[in-house]
This record gives structure tokens, C-alpha cells and sequence, in this order.
């Protein structure tokens, strides 16, 4: 057990650590058998800590319309990025209302007790999972007009050139595994942020930055287009969209694995039931083979799932996490 998540036993500032134990209790709370209230009454919002084009909003939107018509009621994508994730967070928690749900990667606030300097929510007692979408594949990119053609090729280059190259992750976990990677590889490169890892993806294309870790979704348009050049996926097993690009594992460049999942939360105040079948109307849309093949030709893998399973999903992806900040001698914060 880390040292993080001895801490988590008496004091909030392992609330992520907790999270791993909590998480599946909570998701189960609530007596199966209590009665689904009325649900919607009104416009259901889907609170997004990414912009426009991101896996998420890709995801979010395809479900739009299906969702509208079982619940009778208009779906509206609110897109909030920026600040780490925090941006769309607060707006979730400050709506405290069962027709705001926050729909996020794990990647927006998994890395949030290592990062900030002091955690403004806590998610065991302020969130509550609902549904688990999509699982979403991450690349490794560079501009088309590189001379680097392999991770290997990369990594060679910024030995040789330290602090000339410039390196950016999406926000949250993608970022905290780059950090990772630029350690154990004592590498000198320049960290460049983005609010909008969308920006990124176009800085990348015009030469501005040398290196992008981020989800297939948002560089597939400008990899389509040759502008960008996809060095590798970072799960374990190639993705099906893309058979010809290899995994970092199979490069030998385990050290920028890194997986996350999309789901639906809602606020603690949520019971089971609402939850249960809000995620059985969830998964019976991204289950429509029209809707599960276009999320796949974004980079993004159905994987549905009810409150218990993205409760699990949560858990093992935040026990990564908490390896990684233990070898970035990160501390979770109060």
C-alpha cells in the first residue's frame, strides 16, 4: 500500500485513495428496489470539461439525439474546458441538480489530488457514478513534416537537442503520464499547456509544438489530412480503427501507457434507482451499431457499463495513478 493511501485513512487528502475502496460500496448504496422517481422534467445538461471536437463531445453528442427522444426532454452539451477539468467540475457541483450531469474522461480530474495545490471538491462526497461509456484510445503524435517517424526516432532527438523540443499532453492523466515519461527517460523537452487541447492538435500541425499525447478523436481530422503523424496508441492492444499503428508496449515505451474511460456522474444526492436506469437508457443507445461504429471511427471503444462497473473502472485506473505520482514523488494534496 503507498504511502498516499495509508494517508487517505484519517485525512481528505487521499480522497482519491478512498475513492478506491468507497467507490463500489457507494455505487450500490441505495436499495435496488426503491422506486425510479419522474425523471426528466426538464432539459437534461451534460456539463463537458473538454471543447468541441474532443472524444467526449463526440461521444456526448452522438448520444444526443436518442437520448432526447426516450426522455422526452432536450439533451444540451455545455462545453467548459479549461483550468484542468475544473472549469466543467465546479459548474456540475455549483448547478447541484439531478439534470446536470457532469460527462467526463477519467483523465480530467483522476490526476487532481497530485496536481493542485489544494482540492476544491472531493469526488466520493460530492459525485457519484452513473454510467461507464466509452473507453478512449490515446495517441502518440507528431507534425506529418517530422523527421522523427517512431517514438524511438523522438526520444533519440530530444537527448540529443535537450530543451529544444516541445512536448504537450491533454489535460489531467495524459499530462501526469507525460511527466512520467520525461523522468524516467530524463528527458529535457519544454512543456507547452493548452486550454484546449483541440488547439494543441492544430499547433501540432503547424509545427508550433514537436510532440502531442492526446485522444485519437482529436487527431484524426488533421492525421486524415497529413498533417499529423500517429506515432503509436498507448493500450495495450492495437486499436481496431488503426491495425497498422503499433502500441508503445510493443515499441518499448511502456512508460506512456495510459488508458481512460468516459462516463456519466451525477450529484451525490442521486439515488440508485434514477442512476440504474439512466444507464440502462445510456447503454441501449451507445449499444445501436450505427452510433458504437462511429464512436469506434473516433478512437473511441464502447464499453458500457452501470454505476458498479464505472465505480471499478475508477478504481483501478486511479491505483495507475496513484503508481505514477508515487515515481513523480507526488503527494495528494489537502
Amino acid at each position: 500500500m503507498t504511502m498516499g493511501a495509508k494517508r487517505s485513512r484519517t485525512t481528505r487528502r487521499g480522497w482519491l485513495a478512498a475513492a478506491l475502496v468507497a467507490l463500489p460500496l457507494l455505487a450500490a448504496a441505495a436499495p435496488a428496489c426503491a422506486q425510479t422517481p419522474a425523471w426528466p422534467q426538464r432539459a437534461v445538461r451534460f456539463v463537458l470539461p473538454f471543447g468541441a471536437g474532443s472524444a467526449t463531445d463526440v461521444a456526448a453528442r452522438l448520444m444526443t439525439e436518442k437520448l432526447q427522444a426516450k426522455w422526452g426532454q432536450p439533451v444540451v452539451i455545455e462545453n467548459k474546458p479549461g483550468a484542468d477539468g475544473l472549469l466543467a467540475i465546479n459548474a456540475f457541483l455549483q448547478a447541484n441538480d439531478d439534470h446536470t450531469l457532469l460527462y467526463s474522461s477519467s483523465a480530467s480530474f483522476m490526476a487532481h489530488p497530485y496536481t493542485l495545490d489544494k482540492m476544491p471538491y472531493d469526488f466520493v462526497r460530492d459525485m457519484t457514478p452513473i454510467a461507464r461509456v466509452t473507453d478512449t484510445v490515446l495517441t502518440v503524435n507528431v507534425p506529418a513534416s517530422s523527421a522523427n517517424r517512431t517514438l524511438g526516432e523522438f526520444v533519440a532527438e530530444a537527448m540529443a537537442r535537450p530543451g529544444k523540443l516541445n512536448v504537450t499532453g491533454a489535460p489531467g492523466v495524459p499530462d501526469f503520464t507525460l511527466d512520467y515519461f520525461i523522468k524516467t527517460r530524463v528527458l529535457k523537452v519544454q512543456k507547452i499547456p493548452f486550454k484546449n487541447i483541440v488547439e494543441a492538435a492544430t499547433a501540432l500541425a503547424g509545427n508550433q509544438i514537436d510532440f502531442l499525447l492526446t485522444s485519437a478523436a482529436i487527431v484524426q481530422p488533421l492525421a486524415s489530412a497529413g498533417k499529423i503523424r500517429v506515432l503509436a496508441v498507448t493500450s495495450r492492444e492495437r486499436a481496431s480503427f488503426a491495425p497498422d499503428i503499433p502500441t508503445v508496449h510493443e515499441l518499448g515505451w511502456g512508460g506512456l501507457a495510459v488508458e481512460t474511460t468516459a462516463g456519466l456522474y451525477g450529484p451525490k444526492s442521486m439515488p440508485l434507482a434514477l442512476r440504474e436506469r439512466i444507464a440502462r437508457d445510456v447503454i441501449d443507445v451507445i449499444s445501436d451499431k450505427a452510433i458504437a461504429d462511429r464512436l469506434l471511427a473516433t478512437g473511441q471503444v464502447v464499453n458500457p457499463g452501470g454505476p458498479a462497473e464505472l465505480a471499478a473502472t475508477i478504481k483501478e485506473q486511479s491505483e495507475l495513478t496513484a503508481r505514477i505520482a508515487n515515481v513523480l514523488e507526488l503527494k495528494p494534496k489537502n
